[in-house]
């Protein structure tokens, strides 16, 4: 199973020179706790880091700081752990688990960002699977009803 295949494609993200009031408000309008950090003028948006609403929260609202004073790359995580499109999603689930995260960006053969894969989409994935293993049985049992009957 390959990361290209289950990663959400439209990825939120942000220039590290924005302060984390703009952060904030694309979160909000895009409805996610989570964008993806690249240099200004990068054409391919290759990740540097991530920011989360509680980086913003924890080192910005909490401690009473000008949020129009600090800049996403002031708060972001830099180096996250990031897939490739050509990554076995087990090994990186695996990782993640060790890593204790979440989220994670993708990124393609040339290192650009193209989407981002979480824990959910890989549970998403996974209780579909289960469906089709729960129809399978109880097709199976059906049938053997059936076969039993004539």
């Amino acid at each position: 199973m390959k990361v290209e295949h289950y990663c959400v494609r439209n990825v939120a993200a942000i220039s590290a020179a924005a302060d984390v009031v703009d952060a904030a408000r694309l979160m909000r309008e895009r409805h996610v706790g989570f964008l993806v950090v690249f240099r200004e003028g990068d054409a391919l948006r290759s990740p540097i880091g991530v920011v989360t609403d509680r980086d913003i929260v924890l080192q910005v609202t909490a401690k009473e700081v000008d949020p129009r004073s600090v800049t996403v790359e002031d708060v972001m995580t830099r180096q996250p752990m990031i897939a490739t499109e050509d990554d076995d999603v087990n090994d990186l689930i695996e990782g993640m688990r060790l890593a204790g995260i979440r989220r994670a960006p993708v990124i393609d053969s040339r290192g650009a960002l193209c989407g981002i894969i979480a824990i959910d989409d890989v549970i998403d994935v996974i209780a579909t699977l289960l469906g089709h293993v729960a129809g399978s049985i109880k097709s199976e049992q059906r049938q053997e009803w059936h076969r039993r009957q004539t």
